[in-house]
């Protein structure tokens, strides 16, 4: 959506508290942060008639004067997903409505980009266009974790997805194998976490509440089964949602996740052999954005099927929610 008119827009309820420059980079994600500066600081964007900053929060229903705006750059450039790149990521999809988006997030695969970081979840969102028909992100998983990446595919259900987030209405399910077998059997860490440069590499690690980097963190976790006293395969359902919480809380538990490079130890490395990170986001219930409410579940991926094979489990000893005997207990 460019030209060279001027024109009047309406900001979306789902948009309210968004800042200026976001909003229009939603809309013409080619506008680079040179290109909005300018136009802001010629007085060109008017919010409900006003000159406008870059950092000023937009209310729903208010209007926006978008002047003449750059052309985007020409679609054959290299940056355009090829037909294989669509492919892919089509088949990545568990469930699609127009509002939400569900993806079944591979192991190995990063969320969003970095330096040495080309192909990522962000960049394949292409393959559904580009402003407003992008899906945006509502929560983020480990690039090693595979499983369930929910996604919205409006401004307003992206916000209505990600408040649910924000207000503990989401329940996120993980599968995980660990090592050895934690007493008791079920329960809830509360530790609070920080991250810390270790060595060359940067690790999230147990800290003191009035630490000044230190965040809250809460796990629930309940065990499915065991393969003797080596290893156990545990549901675990995080009520905050901090970098790498799960992977430090089992660790700090002094079960480590198996084949887990970062946050393993001598007890977990010989049972990690030949195995990838055994954690996978099995399942998401959360309110649909317009009415009723939503589950989706994921397939085991390759990597965690090969820690079941290992260690004998089978996807069917697993109750549909294992945390329900957990809320039954507490109700009584």
């Amino acid at each position: 959506m460019t030209g060279k008119e001027v024109r009047t827009l309406y900001v979306d309820a789902g948009e309210d508290g968004v800042r200026l420059d976001r909003w229009f980079k939603r809309r013409w994600p080619h506008l680079n942060h040179v290109q909005l500066n300018k136009l802001f600081r010629s007085g060109q964007v008017r919010v409900d008639g006003s000159r406008a900053k870059a950092d000023t929060r937009l209310a729903a229903g208010s209007t926006v004067r978008v002047p003449p705006l750059p052309d985007a750059p020409d679609p054959a450039d290299k940056g355009k997903l090829s037909a294989r790149d669509i492919a892919y990521a089509r088949s990545l999809v568990l469930y699609e409505d127009e509002e939400v988006l569900a993806l079944n997030k591979p192991a190995g695969l990063a969320v969003q980009g970095g330096t040495k970081t080309t192909k990522h979840v962000d960049k394949l969102l292409s393959a559904w266009g580009e402003g407003l028909d992008r899906p945006r992100l509502v929560h983020r998983l480990d690039r090693d974790t595979s499983g369930v990446l929910l996604l919205g595919k409006t401004p307003g259900a992206a916000a209505r997805l990600s408040g649910a987030f924000a207000k503990r209405k989401a329940q996120k399910t993980y599968w995980a194998i660990v090592a050895g077998n934690p007493h008791p059997t079920e329960g809830v860490m509360e530790l609070h976490l920080a991250k810390r440069g270790v060595g060359d590499r940067e690790l999230v690690v147990p800290a003191q509440p009035k630490d000044p980097d230190a965040q809250p963190a809460e796990t629930e976790f309940v065990t499915i089964s065991r393969a003797g006293p080596r290893v156990t395969w545990m549901a675990l359902r995080p009520h905050t949602g901090r970098t790498h919480q799960l992977r430090a809380h089992m660790k700090a538990m002094g079960h480590p996740i198996l084949g887990d490079p970062k946050y393993g130890d001598e007890k977990s490395a010989p049972l990690s052999e030949g195995l990838k990170l055994q954690l996978h986001a099995r399942s998401i219930l959360l309110p649909h954005p317009s009415a009723g409410m939503l589950h989706i579940e994921a397939p085991i991926s390759a990597e965690m099927a090969a820690g079941f094979a290992k260690f004998g489990f089978s996807e069917d000893e697993a109750d549909q929610d294992p945390f329900a005997r957990r809320s039954a207990k507490g109700r009584r």
